[in-house]
């Protein structure tokens, strides 16, 4: 018999907080975490480059994580190791826009393997997902946050232990109300 905390989660809701909308709180199912947003904080109208994390209702597509840094963590989600080429799309005048791609060593772009730990777990979800419209947004994750929790470029960014707590209980089908 599964229990309560065996099942994934139907909802997760993101708010700004009072008095500085880059940082924000994420509740779920009774408990809340500390997070930071993006240095626009949370728009309703989001464009490329503009460091707003985006208004709405959103659903996590899979779990992409640093397997040479960390074991598979326990999820409902679909999941991916990153490799040294894999990277994220963000021109809007390409055809690739908003969607992983691989780089080979030579060539730039928002490369998911970096030094920090940010992109450590990285949960994608389906912002500018279907359709995908050029320039309204792109590389809008769940990610790990600086130690001192300075603005994303507009995802929301949390610590390890929330991530893994978080994780457990997430799945597709999970709804994200980001606003």
């Amino acid at each position: 018999m599964k229990v309560k905390r065996d099942r994934p989660l139907s909802i997760i809701e993101v708010r700004a907080a009072a008095g500085d909308p880059r940082l924000g709180w994420l509740s779920a199912d009774g408990w809340t975490v500390p997070v930071a947003l993006g240095r626009g904080g949370i728009i309703a109208n989001k464009r490329e480059g503009d460091g707003g994390t985006p208004r709405g209702v959103f659903h996590p597509r899979q779990l992409w994580w640093r397997a040479d840094r960390h074991q598979r963590p326990t999820t409902f989600l679909p999941t991916r190791p990153i490799r040294r080429e894999d990277a994220w799309c963000e021109d809007p005048a390409d055809r690739h826009y908003n969607q992983p791609i691989r780089l080979d060593r030579a060539q730039g772009g928002d490369r998911l393997t970096r030094e920090d730990h940010l992109y450590d777990f990285i949960i994608e979800i389906d912002h500018n997902a279907a359709p995908r419209v050029a320039g309204r947004g792109s590389a809008v994750f769940l990610h790990l946050a600086r130690p001192n929790f300075s603005p994303t470029a507009g995802c929301v960014s949390m610590t390890k232990a929330s991530m893994l707590r978080l994780l457990r209980r997430m799945s597709p089908q999970t709804r994200i109300i980001i606003g």
